[in-house]
């Protein structure tokens, strides 16, 4: 059975992005990428909300044949064209973009449905309100957090709409030279 893993930047506060969405504070570089992408590149599904994924479908498909495309352009827009993409949204109604499918209602059980029709991961990219309907849930298995050495004192923060106590286990943490440290924690289940 898959599980469902929250892939997401967070300041040392614990937000995830501004007050207004920003994420100029955000850290990334070479060295982060090539971490990210063995990750990144061991699943073959990929959860957005609908902010995200119109974000990430502005840009992903047609990125690697920019003119200035970086290597890790390239290798995530292919791995973006192949992927296949979740979207949980209640305005969006069903895509008609090839491996793309929409989430609107019964979230645990559409879920649930996913993680059992894979062994693999499925990655939560970002996505900050479909995150919290996530976490409500108690729907999300194990948590990969990009901390950024920055204190925004406010924004939207990661864990919102958590109604009871969740233990989480460290599995592992990776030290960036930019000081950016990656805790991956898995949740402990009862």
């Amino acid at each position: 059975m898959g599980s469902l893993v929250s892939f997401m930047h967070v300041s040392l506060d614990g937000f995830v992005a501004g007050q207004n969405g920003e994420m100029d504070w955000i850290h990334v570089d070479d060295e982060i990428f090539e971490f990210a992408a063995k990750r990144i590149s061991a699943t073959d599904s990929a959860l957005y909300g609908r902010k995200t994924y119109e974000m990430m479908e502005g840009y992903w498909p047609t990125a690697a044949s920019q003119p200035n495309a970086t290597k890790h352009d390239m290798e995530h827009s292919r791995w973006y064209k192949d992927v296949s993409k979740i979207v949980l949204s209640r305005t969006m109604t069903e895509s008609e973009r090839i491996h793309t499918t929409v989430i609107r209602e019964n979230l645990p059980f559409e879920i649930n449905k996913l993680k059992q029709g894979t062994d693999k991961e499925i990655l939560i990219f970002g996505s900050p309100t479909a995150t919290h309907s996530l976490m409500a849930a108690d729907l999300v298995d194990q948590y990969w957090l990009f901390v950024n050495p920055v204190l925004l004192g406010q924004g939207i923060p990661l864990f919102q709409n958590i109604n009871h106590k969740t233990a989480l286990t460290l599995v592992e943490s990776h030290v960036f030279s930019s000081g950016v440290i990656c805790l991956q924690y898995h949740q402990k289940w009862a």
